[in-house]
């Protein structure tokens, strides 16, 4: 009997952050006192569906081993393997797990600019997704009016956000198909538009706008709000 597919997660971090500024990467930047990217980690490492967290880190990385990540072991499973993108990172995240995981298993791919993830988040995307085989990715419908800059930076047209969503992390797809995608497909921004490019179609799951992605020196701050309020949401 072949066993039931197990839950793998990948984080690719071997980006450089630059829009934050500074010298320091931006997965290293403090977030209320623990590197920015140990948040995500630590809610991935906790979610018992979970059988290992891969990070996919710079070959040339010089601030992991500055931090004690004993907390998180043993799920936690540094790669020193990443890209000059993040379709190569997670690329070759797949490529090296390849020995790990089964084929059918499941790989969610998170961002480390989303320290604000929660399990609860993860569960959903989990529970609405492992029933079939096309994945799914974690999402938000777009409320705001949307518009489209013409050459001249000015209002071009407004943009109908009818069925328009804003996609999240984790996105989530079986270890066999998204790397047969990426593979074909490594001039993508996110691993669902790799997955549409060879014909699946994925799920939204609706998350909700908690798990922002940390991309500007006042997000930060946000994050920090969120994490310190998070016992207030339930």
């Amino acid at each position: 009997m072949t066993p039931p597919a197990a839950y793998f997660a990948l984080v690719p971090a071997a980006g450089s952050g630059a829009r934050m500024g500074g010298e320091r990467p931006k997965q290293y930047l403090p977030l209320a006192d623990k590197p920015l990217i140990y948040h995500a980690l630590a809610t991935l490492c906790d979610v018992a569906r979970i059988r290992k967290v891969f990070v996919v880190l710079s070959p040339d990385d010089s601030d992991w081993n500055r931090y004690d990540w004993t907390e998180l072991e043993p799920k936690l499973a540094p790669l020193f393997c990443g890209g000059a993108t993040r379709a190569e990172s997670v690329r070759n995240g797949l490529r090296a797990t390849a020995t790990q995981v089964q084929a059918q298993d499941w790989i969610l791919v998170h961002d480390a600019a989303r320290p604000c993830l929660a399990p609860w988040h993860v569960d959903a995307l989990i529970d609405g997704v492992a029933d079939t085989d096309d994945g799914g990715i974690l999402a938000v419908p777009v409320t705001d009016t949307l518009k489209r800059a013409d050459a001249m930076g000015d209002i071009g047209a407004t943009v109908s956000r009818e069925a328009l969503w804003q996609a999240q992390t984790p996105q989530m797809f079986r270890h066999t198909y998204l790397r047969r995608a990426l593979e074909n497909h490594a001039n993508v921004t996110d691993e669902a538009s790799a997955m549409e490019a060879i014909g699946f179609h994925p799920k939204l799951v609706a998350a909700d706008p908690t798990n922002l992605k940390v991309t500007y020196p006042l997000d930060l701050l946000l994050a920090k709000w969120i994490l310190q309020h998070r016992g207030d949401e339930n």
